[in-house]
């Protein structure tokens, strides 16, 4: 049977933590990268048999990349502090694990919770990603935020879903909007996009129209709204800061 490392980043993700790493204990090893937590996030990882390597915080691609260096088994699972593993998804991987695969990598659909609901419409499902895959085969970009997985290879899907608690509340929605935004105006900074107070409008009123009506938002009830709304306010914001980020240069 293959053997397999699981990889997060962390910081400050005590609320979540044990659950994930619980979802995750029958894993050969278990690698955490932790950018200055200061709540109990390292001890509780340390407390469930994690390794846990401390690194500065240079943006999501380079830290995922960090993580992925330090694993030493066959095949890597990826997950995010607030994801959760279910049984039948850990029934699949050990299948994978046990009979080998033609495919270097495995989409896995993810269903995530926005303040108490789990959307199944908005875009947010079935959210298939790249998260199980054969070590070397695969490497993450260096983008500071929406960093994606590059394959060398085929890859196949996996019907076992992960739990994704996304938001647990507004707080954490606008904390999550400001922080995105950052960071990926900061992004399309570097690789010379162009912004305007009209283009940020119209984009963030697209992106809730895409969300709400195209994608079927209204079908997830008022948190399809919500999720909808603040679509829109991440999508305006990151082009607003886009526009000053620009002129501050000039």
């Amino acid at each position: 049977m293959h053997s397999l490392s699981v990889i997060l980043i962390t910081k400050n993700e005590a609320a979540n933590i044990r659950a994930c790493l619980e979802s995750v204990a029958w894993a050969d090893e278990i690698i955490v990268v932790d950018s200055g937590s200061t709540d109990e996030t390292v001890t509780i990882c340390k407390e469930l048999g994690a390794t846990v390597q401390e690194h500065d915080w240079p943006g999501f691609g380079v830290q995922k990349n960090r993580a992925l260096g330090y694993a030493t088994k066959d095949w890597v699972l990826s997950l995010d502090a607030d994801e959760r593993v279910t049984p039948e998804l850990r029934a699949e991987i050990e299948t994978v694990l046990r009979n080998g695969s033609a495919s270097v990598a495995y989409l896995v659909p993810r269903l995530s919770n926005y303040c108490g609901r789990f959307m199944r419409h908005s875009g947010w499902y079935p959210d298939l990603l790249p998260r199980l895959f054969k070590r070397g085969k695969a490497r993450f970009s260096d983008d500071l935020v929406h960093e994606r997985l590059i394959i060398e290879g085929d890859t196949k899907v996996l019907k076992g879903m992960l739990l994704h608690y996304a938001f647990d509340d507004l707080e954490e929605v606008l904390h999550k909007v400001n922080q995105y935004s950052s960071a990926g105006a900061a992004m399309m900074q570097r690789r010379g996009r162009k912004a305007s107070l009209s283009g940020a409008v119209l984009r963030g009123l697209w992106s809730f129209m895409r969300t709400y009506v195209l994608r079927g938002g209204f079908l997830d009830g008022r948190e399809g709204f919500m999720l909808a709304v603040s679509n829109a306010e991440g999508t305006y914001y990151r082009y607003l800061k886009l526009m000053l980020l620009n002129r501050k240069h000039k």
